[in-house]
């Protein structure tokens, strides 16, 4: 199976996989941002992907980024479907305290390959029962 990954510039970093058995490929910030606590910026990667049609791809957060400056993706997981063409961009969020400098080539988020299963949905006027049945938001108790 093959993923391809076209970079939209010289300048544009390539995504990387920092060790043998991640799940998750860093991808990296290919321009610059400052972003104010509590404000929400669009930030692009410079890169584009053509995935199998079994394929979609997670975008995730870094969670260094989250410990040490607050930073998610207040979309998390993100999805990139096999269709998609334009450019991958991130919506990051600040958190913390202090405005967060978004640098060209720093880690922004990872991306994790996920296959996708396509079942058969048939509707019904009835379900089975279960042995949870209704049972949510707190059902099973907090300790």
């Amino acid at each position: 199976m093959r993923v391809f990954i076209k970079k939209l510039g010289a300048g544009v970093k390539e995504p990387k996989f920092a060790f043998e058995g991640d799940a998750g490929m860093d991808v990296y910030a290919n321009e610059e941002a400052e972003i104010k606590p509590g404000e929400r910026k669009l930030i692009g990667t410079g890169l584009q992907v053509q995935l199998p049609k079994e394929l979609e791809i997670q975008v995730r957060p870094k969670s260094g980024l989250a410990l040490d400056h607050g930073i998610i993706l207040p979309n998390t997981p993100g999805t990139i479907d096999s269709t998609y063409r334009g450019e991958i961009k991130i919506i990051v969020m600040n958190l913390g305290k202090k405005p967060f400098r978004v640098e060209k080539g720093k880690k922004i988020a990872q991306l994790v390959f996920n296959r996708i299963e396509k079942p058969e949905i048939k509707f019904v006027e009835e379900l089975e029962e279960s042995v949870r049945g209704r049972g949510g938001f707190g059902s099973t108790g907090l300790e």
